[in-house]
């Protein structure tokens, strides 16, 4: 068993099936560990935890290691072979160095470190020969320090070159290595026999009697100790100001502080002395500083910081000027720390634990509710809403960052509820949401489609205001239709086409364009596309319609696609039908005259021996008289009742580019001019 980054319990089988269920024991999905676990079984299974996410490191009945850095992010990795390994290590451990997941295990002796390629036998520095066989190993939360204990009864602890020896009896029950980030005092904590020892990096060590069997549980700063009745926390206290202040006959500044303020609540004079006393070596504001620190850090009950959040406050009002911000800061940190240890509440964090309150403090309180770059929180995974909502607005905390990401969780966990209709689920979250700034229904809706809940995911979706978001869960719910419509209310083009590109994929041609049929936007838009992408297409669109006219155009268009001209007149030829039948008779008329014009192209083209093709008439004809060809010319006047006027005008501006001067009065002394002196 073991938990994830997110409080998701992880239940790995023998056969190398892992088991995710949430806080509440509900299921949520399973996955395997490959064929080689499953045939060879699980001997024993660790969970780990890295910058990658939450791990799973198994050792099989062949003695292999497989492992996967990241449980949602599945790659399975087979660790190299140990040579000569015929039997189980007597310990192992998972650690993580510079990004890469390794393991450690321990034979006898000997040590040996898999990465990704190979298996090295290491030898820790200072561990001397005669230490023994190892029989149990610890690593440290953040994986900087290692502990190894053999059955000798020695320990060594190190980091790099750090090395540490201790003489323990046996037997043991638990390792653990205890220390805080940024701290130079490195421990480990060993049990056995309700005996509880620490040792650190000098020969000294500390001893507690414990009242029943303990087990150990390391931390980010410290080991959590439980047993069947108790569970109690083991650590350094890191703030100096709190060793200070604690000591016995102390004079330190805050101290002195701490017992002003007692002499004050006695109403004593004595309050007077010592605060004259801080003041006269102008140490109150460091006195103050004192307080406030030993209130988040050392302080064991919320009576003890109530103490010395007083004191803190009983100071300041002798300091001119004095910033408030770190005693608002730790006043509030304080009193929220108090409220998720309460035992209804259950979460014992540590004010180390607890997310720092700077500048940044929106994106940095993922402890205590769910914010962007924290996930989910734990007030919120064990849906304690209340008070996740209470917390976020008593730190006033923006709407969309606090309450609108907690109420959203809430609507996610409300659509699970199945005794409840989609009408009254859909009502209670609305009339909960209402418009409140950073929420989301189609993510509400997709949560309620996940659990089977399409007709509650459509009513959630009514009351989404971004189109954009509505309709690509409509497409995944099967509903093309809605979407289309909701598109096309949207008046989004591209949201249109995305829809509609879509539905062509889904349905087959002929219900495809009748639903289109239905929605003359969408259909509008489709011919658009088809113009440019897809135009054989377009003409499907246009016999489904019997739009003869448009039939006609895309034939004439596609006429001037064909290289070759027999194809070019057939395409015309389509077109001439197609407009015959759209009674457009100038259509018809300019489409049987273009068809005649390109035989007579082709023939000219034939006959000279010159490009004619694609001319128009009128170039055509023009063309003929520059190059002499006189009586083709006329042939051509004729056949397609070129106007006098027209004609003469061309005739005469290419007889005076061709120069032909004698052509030219010969041809206005033909008949009289239409186009008046020449």
């Amino acid at each position: 068993l073991g938990w994830t980054a997110s409080e998701d319990l992880l239940c790995i089988q023998e056969d190398g099936t892992v088991l995710i269920y949430n806080l509440f024991c509900e299921f949520k999905r399973h996955f395997s560990m490959g064929n080689e676990v499953l045939q060879n079984h699980v001997l024993e299974a660790k969970v780990f935890h890295t910058e990658y996410g939450t791990g799973v490191a198994i050792l099989t009945g062949a003695h292999r290691f497989s492992l996967a850095t990241n449980i949602d992010d599945l790659k399975l990795r087979r660790m190299p072979e140990v040579p000569g390994l015929q039997k189980p290590p007597s310990c192992w451990a998972v650690l993580s160095q510079d990004r890469v997941t390794i393991v450690l295990l321990a034979i006898g002796q000997d040590l040996y470190l898999l990465d990704n390629t190979s298996c090295s036998v290491v030898t820790p520095p200072g561990m001397s020969p005669s230490a023994g066989a190892y029989l149990q190993m610890a690593v440290s939360f953040n994986y900087r320090c290692l502990a190894l204990f053999t059955d000798t009864g020695y320990i060594w602890m190190g980091l790099a070159t750090l090395k540490l020896s201790v003489s323990l009896p046996s037997p043991w029950q638990g390792v653990r290595v205890c220390m805080r980030p940024r701290s130079r005092q490195r421990a480990v904590v060993v049990a056995w026999d309700r005996q509880l020892m620490v040792a650190g990096n000098s020969s000294e060590e500390r001893r507690f009697v414990l009242d029943e069997d303990s087990y150990l549980v390391p931390e980010l700063d410290g080991v959590r100790i439980l047993s069947r009745t108790s569970h109690e926390f083991l650590h350094e206290i890191p703030a100096e100001a709190s060793q200070e202040i604690f000591k016995i006959a102390s004079m330190a500044p805050g101290a002195l502080l701490l017992e002003a303020q007692k002499e004050y609540e006695k109403e004593s004079q004595k309050a007077d002395e010592y605060l004259r006393e801080i003041k006269d070596q102008k140490l109150l504001p460091e006195a103050v500083s004192q307080c406030i620190e030993a209130g988040g850090y050392g302080a064991e009950t919320p009576s003890t910081a109530r103490l010395f959040s007083q004191a803190a406050s009983f100071g300041k009002c002798f300091i001119d000027k004095f910033p408030p911000e770190s005693f608002v800061r730790m006043c509030q940190d304080l009193r929220v720390l108090n409220a998720i240890r309460d035992y209804q509440i259950g979460i014992p964090l540590t004010f180390t634990q607890y997310p720092p309150w700077d500048s940044a403090r929106v994106m940095t309180s993922g402890r205590v509710q769910d914010l962007a770059r924290a996930g989910s929180a734990q007030l919120v995974l064990r849906r304690l809403y209340p008070l996740a909502i209470r917390i976020c607005e008593y730190l006033r905390l923006s709407e969309i960052q606090g309450v609108s990401r907690i109420l959203a969780h809430w609507a996610c966990y409300k659509v699970q509820q199945k005794d409840k209709s989609d009408e009254e689920v859909a009502h209670a979250i609305n009339q909960k949401l209402g418009d409140t700034p950073g929420i989301s229904y189609s993510e509400i809706a997709a949560r309620a489609y996940d659990c089977g809940r399409t007709e509650l995911a459509i009513k959630l979706l009514e009351y989404e205001p971004r189109s954009g978001e509505q309709v690509p869960l409509l497409l995944k719910m099967k509903r093309s239709k809605l979407a289309l419509s909701k598109a096309i209310e949207s008046g989004d083009t591209d949201l249109v086409y995305t829809v509609v590109l879509h539905l062509k994929n889904e349905l087959n041609r002929g219900t495809f364009f009748m639903t289109l049929q239905n929605q003359p936007v969408a259909l509008s838009l489709y011919r658009q596309f088809c113009k440019h992408q897809e135009r054989e297409t377009l003409k499907d669109l246009y016999n489904q319609d019997d739009n003869h006219q448009e039939l006609g155009n895309f034939h004439v268009h596609s006429s001037y696609s064909e290289k070759r001209i027999e194809g070019r007149v057939g395409a015309l030829q389509n077109a001439l039908d197609e407009y015959y039948k759209a009674k457009n008779e100038f259509a018809a008329k300019a489409t049987e005259d273009q068809i005649k014009l390109l035989r007579l192209q082709r023939h000219l083209q034939e006959d000279f021996d010159k490009p004619y093709l694609d001319l128009s008439l009128h170039d055509t004809v023009s063309n003929l008289i520059l190059d002499g060809h006189h009586k083709r010319a006329d042939q051509l006047y004729r056949e397609f009742k070129i106007p006098d006027k027209r004609y003469w005008w061309l005739k005469i501006s290419a007889l005076a580019t061709r120069g032909d001067w004698e052509e030219m009065e010969k041809f206005s002394k033909s008949k009289k001019s239409p186009i008046g002196y020449l």
